[in-house]
């Protein structure tokens, strides 16, 4: 057995599909390339949806590269790259690509575009409509980029929490990257929150794939269907069910409003504060496990304050930027 054999089969399965995605991708810029290629690539793509991320991500780099290329300010002498420039570049891109999924943490960052970034100041709500009609609803203080390409297909949820209704194409995979984690739209609608450890997904109808990518990923890809809530961190993915009703309640900040169903009161607190810069402070553990229901508008904090002080009994002090309930 060669040296070669040996390393490509030490070679872990992403990086294998990395490289054979720049192979793909060489081929049909420099090779002959004709229909029964064409037909090749299309059932490599369909054969599985880590093809297509692979090979869709490499060509968004690849074609950012040409851009950059032709926007260079240098003039042109003898300025067109040769084939075998661009094969240099190729392996380069490819090269980086698996070099971020060996370094984990930067795999978002690697591949992060130069697109455009929308986003929402605490309070704030944002609804984006993209040329194939899905939607992305922007939370409170969240950040998404949307690559350059111009089909707004690759998604990069940078801070906070967005819920996505995507219209579902086979051949260009809707692409939502959340750290060292990859969300892969299979017809669907879902809610993603980013946290410091990782993100939670809320799948509300269709499917979709959840991957976490790194040297340290002990899970594979997981596929959620209706009523599951995946909890990504850098090294696994565990999923539990919801009824979807249930899982829809979560998405009341669409219409405004927080709806709590038997909710400790810290934890209600805690969601108000997403909210509001006036932040609400339980300040005896005593009473942070009371648990309230009821919906309210997620601006007010003090309409939420006075339930504290009316129902529960507890005292509230407004100190300005803080309400502090208590004993």
């Amino acid at each position: 057995m060669t040296d070669t054999a040996t390393n490509h089969e030490l070679q872990s399965p992403a990086i294998r599909i990395e490289q054979r995605a720049a192979e793909w991708l060489e081929q049909r810029a420099f090779g002959r390339w004709t229909q029964s290629d064409a037909t090749d690539l299309d059932a490599w793509l369909q054969d599985s949806v880590d093809h297509q991320v692979a090979f869709y991500r490499l060509e968004f780099s690849w074609d950012r590269t040409a851009r950059l290329s032709a926007l260079r300010s240098d003039p042109p002498r003898e300025s067109k790259m040769k084939p075998r420039d661009w094969m240099g570049h190729v392996k380069l891109i490819a090269a980086a690509a698996i070099a971020a999924l060996c370094a984990g943490g930067v795999y978002e960052y690697a591949f992060a575009p130069q697109g455009t970034t929308y986003a929402t100041d605490i309070g704030g709500r944002k609804v984006l409509t993209l040329p194939d009609g899905s939607q992305i609803e922007l939370n409170t203080n969240t950040s998404v980029r949307l690559a350059a390409d111009h089909t707004g297909r690759k998604v990069w949820l940078t801070k906070g929490e967005a819920f996505f209704q995507v219209h579902h194409d086979a051949a260009h995979p809707f692409v939502v990257m959340v750290g060292d984690h990859v969300i892969t739209d299979l017809g669907t609608k879902f809610l993603v929150r980013r946290q410091p450890d990782g993100m939670t997904v809320s799948l509300i109808e269709g499917s979709a794939r959840v991957e976490t990518v790194g040297p340290d990923a002990k899970a594979q890809a997981t596929d959620l269907k209706p009523g599951d809530v995946a909890r990504a961190t850098h090294a696994s993915v565990s999923v539990s069910h919801a009824q979807v009703a249930k899982l829809e309640t979560a998405l009341g900040w669409r219409h405004g409003v927080l709806i709590f169903h038997e909710t400790s009161l810290a934890a209600a607190a805690a969601e108000f504060n997403r909210y509001n810069r006036q932040q609400l402070i339980v300040s005896d553990p005593a009473i942070a496990k009371l648990t309230v229901d009821g919906t309210f508008p997620a601006s007010r904090v003090e309409t939420f304050a006075r339930l504290a002080r009316d129902v529960l009994g507890l005292r509230v002090k407004n100190e300005g930027d803080q309400i502090v309930i208590a004993r």
